[in-house]
């Protein structure tokens, strides 16, 4: 037996509905997330900082190389280092790990990680590597994008 709902009751639910529409539409049109690039742990080995990176290519489509320059701030905010980080191959939907050892640098001396933009992108769909970017940190070292 179907319940009887009070007039305003199902006017304010479909003025609900009605405004939720756009962002759910927006959502689905973006493919948000995009790329997320989280740094994940930061490690003293001997030759240097290993830096451990978790990125997810949230699009639909696989981004075959993925190649950022990245700018290595001090604590003070000054520039250590400009580099380049090589992803590789990231699939849609799979959360990848890499490592990187940042030869003569302290863990501690680490501040900010800038990605300055996309060195190599190969992918099918154009601006993969730097549209939507999100950059996270799990450590005290600021990440920026």
């Amino acid at each position: 037996m179907p319940i009887a709902l009070p007039r305003s009751f199902r006017l304010a639910l479909c003025g609900l509905c009605a405004a939720m529409l756009p962002v759910t539409l927006a959502a689905q049109e973006t493919g948000d997330p995009a790329l997320s690039v989280e740094l994940n742990a930061q490690e003293q080995v001997e030759a240097g900082c290993k830096l451990s990176f978790l990125i997810r290519n949230g699009g639909e489509s696989p981004i075959d190389k993925a190649v950022y320059e990245t700018v290595l701030f001090d604590t003070g905010g000054q520039v250590e280092r400009l580099t380049l980080f090589d992803f590789g191959a990231l699939p849609p939907g799979k959360p990848r790990l890499r490592q990187f050892v940042v030869p003569d640098l302290q863990c501690e001396a680490l501040g900010q990680i800038l990605v300055n933009g996309a060195s190599t992108c190969e992918a099918e769909a154009p601006g993969a590597c730097m549209d939507g970017l999100t950059v996270t940190s799990r450590t005290g070292v600021e990440m920026l994008g």
